[in-house]
C-alpha cells in the first residue's frame, strides 16, 4: 500500500501536458467584384416632368380694373354656384362717383347749351377762340365718360354660362386691381393643364406623347395639344395685395398659362383640380444598342468601356455615345448586342 500511495502521489507531481489549440483556418479575403452588364437592344426615351391638375378647357379669373382699389360693396355668388352670361358677380362701393356723375350731367347740359350758344355766335369769335371752346367743351364731357366708365366697371358680371369654382373675396374687403375676385369655369369638359420647368419646356412641341398619372385614376397616354403663353409682368407689378382682413387675395390665373394635353378618351368621373403628374417624350429611339450609365467611363473628352470576354479578360474600348436617359446611354459606335461591359 505504501508502495501504491508513493507511486500515486509522484505522478501528481508531474506537470499536465498541453492541448494541443486547434487554429481556424484562415481565408483569404475577396476582392470585391465589379458588376458586370451585358450590351443589349432597347427603345430608349428620354423624357421631361412636370407637376399639374385638372382644369377646364373654358376657365377665367374674374377681377376688377379700378385703379383706385375701392371696397367690395357685395358678392352675389359663392362657390358652387351655377350662373348664366352676364349674371352680376360682385360690385364695388362708388357711391361717392354716382354722386358726381349727378352733378357732371348737369354741368355737362349747361356746357352743352353754353356751346349752342357759342356756335350762333361764331362770326363774332376768332378761330382760335372758337377752337378753344370746343377743347374745353370736350375734356369736361371726356370727365363725365370717365366716370360714367368707373361706374359701369364697378360691376363684375360672368363673361360666359359656367359655375363659380372659387371665390377669393368677401363684401368689405378691399379689391386691388387685377385680383382675382372669383374664378368661373365650364365644367363640361376638362383637361389636362401642366407645369414645366422653363428648361424642359424649350424641348416640347405640340404633337409630342405624354404619359399622365391622375391621382386615383392610373397612367393614360395623351398628346401635347397647346404650349403656354410667354409669361407677362401684371399690370399692378405682379404682387399680391393685403386687403382687409379676411380677403384671400390671388392673382389671375389662366388656362392659358399652362401646357395642355389631350388625353384620347378621356377617363370619366374625374373633378376639377385633381393634382397630377406629366411625362412627355421629347425624344424615342427603338432598337437602341444601350448600356448602363454606370458602365460608361469618360475621361479628357474621351467615352470608353471596359468589355469583358468570356475568359475573363479585360480591355478598354471607345464608344461614341448618343441620346441619354437617367439610367441608360445609346452606344451608336464601339460595340455590339450580347457583349459584356464592366461597371464602375
Amino acid at each position: 500500500m505504501a508502495a501504491s500511495l508513493l507511486v500515486s502521489s509522484g505522478c501528481s507531481l508531474l506537470p499536465k501536458e498541453e492541448v494541443e489549440e486547434t487554429l481556424p483556418a484562415i481565408t483569404p479575403p475577396k476582392l470585391s467584384k465589379k458588376p458586370e452588364y451585358v450590351v443589349k437592344t432597347d427603345t430608349l426615351e428620354t423624357k421631361v416632368r412636370g407637376s399639374g391638375k385638372l382644369m377646364a378647357t373654358v376657365e377665367e379669373d374674374l377681377y376688377f380694373t379700378d385703379e383706385a382699389n375701392r371696397r367690395i360693396k357685395n358678392v352675389a355668388v359663392k362657390s358652387g354656384d351655377k350662373v348664366e352670361k352676364g349674371q352680376l358677380i360682385a360690385e364695388l362701393d362708388v357711391t361717392e362717383l354716382e354722386s358726381q356723375v349727378k352733378q357732371k350731367r348737369l354741368q355737362t347740359r349747361k356746357d352743352e347749351l353754353d356751346m349752342i350758344d357759342k356756335l350762333r355766335k361764331a362770326d363774332e369769335m376768332s378761330a382760335d377762340q372758337l377752337e378753344q371752346a370746343k377743347i374745353d367743351f370736350e375734356l369736361k364731357r371726356e370727365e363725365l365718360n370717365k366716370l360714367e366708365s368707373t361706374i359701369a366697371g364697378a360691376k363684375l358680371t360672368a363673361p360666359f354660362t359656367g359655375t363659380i369654382v372659387s371665390v377669393y373675396l368677401q363684401k368689405g374687403d378691399t379689391a386691388k386691381a387685377y385680383d382675382a375676385v372669383a374664378t368661373i369655369a365650364d365644367l363640361a369638359q376638362l383637361t389636362v393643364a401642366a407645369t414645366l420647368s422653363a428648361d424642359d419646356l424649350k424641348k416640347v412641341a405640340v404633337g409630342m406623347d405624354a404619359v399622365i398619372d391622375i391621382n386615383a385614376a392610373g397612367q393614360h397616354k395623351g398628346k401635347v395639344l397647346q404650349l403656354p403663353n410667354p409669361r407677362t409682368t401684371n399690370t399692378n407689378g405682379g404682387a399680391n395685395g393685403s386687403g382687409a382682413a379676411g380677403g384671400q387675395q390671388k392673382q389671375p390665373d389662366s388656362i392659358d398659362n399652362y401646357l395642355i394635353v389631350q388625353l384620347d378618351p378621356f377617363p370619366p368621373g374625374l373633378n376639377r383640380g385633381t393634382p397630377l403628374s406629366v411625362s412627355i417624350i421629347t425624344q424615342r429611339k427603338e432598337k437602341a444598342i444601350t448600356i448602363p450609365l454606370a458602365a460608361l467611363r469618360s475621361y479628357a473628352g474621351r467615352n470608353y468601356v471596359q468589355i469583358v470576354d468570356d475568359q475573363g479578360n479585360k480591355r478598354e474600348v471607345d464608344v461614341e455615345i448618343g441620346q441619354q436617359t437617367s439610367t441608360d446611354v445609346e452606344i451608336v459606335k464601339g460595340l455590339t448586342p450580347g457583349q459584356k461591359v464592366v461597371g464602375r
